[in-house]
């Protein structure tokens, strides 16, 4: 029996307590320890059943040129010159699950995605009407549209292994240990040694990737040149404030009406009067 517990739904307008009565999960990310060999895109769609997708020599290690509805983990390799020489910056890219999501904050529909208490976001694909505000509101681009479904997909951070008291996938099967797994407490205290290890190696710039602007995340990096976020395709600000959003959503909505109203004129018209001819049509519209 399930155990987890809601702690917002997709159309609420404003942040619930932050008291949780359980634990806050997270999940961290040491890039200087990733070896980018893919086992944590294998374990994901396995996991999740997610389907194969063919892939392409596109001149890159990747298996994938980005995400989809049926890729929801994808390390990405990107190529910089750091110092004169060419480096490989290879970032595991999947929902980092905000603490102030930006897609449940555009989300129109009731409880098409929930953020439980334990830090998950996660989207029901029973309630997604296929609006695709979530894409939009989302400041790290990772939700994806499924144009044969009409739903949007994401990692969903393994949420039945976490209800059941297991890892995530992706933690579970990553031969390095460089994906960690625990409370948000203990993964930043763990990420404040590790950086500290990097800076005691030689490395300038290490720092930990929590952006505050979305009130942290429960996917963390650990970024060995964090004077650089923009190679690792880690936006240095994100922001997902509620009120744009939500008046963003409200617009739209509103949008909807107009033209469904449109529709249902031009539906009367045809029902009462006749279906429109060019002789109804001003002379200067011609």
């Amino acid at each position: 029996m399930s155990t987890l517990s809601i702690r917002r739904t997709s159309a609420a307008t404003s942040p619930a307590p932050g008291i949780r009565s359980t634990p806050e999960y997270a999940k961290l990310i040491d890039i200087g320890s990733c070896i980018g060999c893919k086992g944590c895109e294998v374990a994901c769609k396995e996991w999740n059943d997610l389907k194969v997708e063919p892939t392409a020599n596109f001149g890159s290690y990747q298996s994938h040129q980005d995400l989809s509805a049926h890729t929801w983990v994808l390390m990405r390799f990107d190529e910089v010159e750091m110092s004169g020489r060419l480096q490989w910056l290879i970032t595991k890219d999947a929902c980092l699950h905000c603490e102030e999501p930006g897609c449940l904050y555009a989300c129109p529909a009731p409880g098409a995605i929930v953020q439980y208490e334990n830090g998950i976001v996660d989207i029901n694909q029973d309630r997604c009407i296929g609006c695709q505000y979530c894409v939009t509101g989302c400041p790290f681009d990772i939700p994806r549209f499924d144009r044969d479904t009409k739903k949007v997909y994401k990692c969903n951070m393994c949420v039945d292994r976490v209800d059941a008291g297991l890892e995530p996938a992706c933690v579970k099967t990553c031969p390095t240990h460089a994906i960690s797994w625990g409370s948000k407490e203990d993964m930043l205290a763990l990420a404040d040694q590790k950086v500290d290890l990097l800076r005691r190696r030689g490395f300038e710039n290490p720092v930990t990737y929590n952006p505050a602007g979305i009130g942290g995340t429960h996917m963390m990096y650990v970024v060995p040149h964090g004077d650089r976020l923009a190679d690792y395709r880690l936006p240095a600000t994100p922001t997902a404030s509620p009120a744009p959003l939500t008046g963003l959503g409200a617009l739209k909505r509103i949008g909807a009406y107009v033209l469904g109203f449109g529709v249902l004129s031009s539906l009367v018209h045809y029902l009462t009067i006749g279906p429109q001819t060019a002789e109804d049509v001003p002379a200067d519209e011609h």
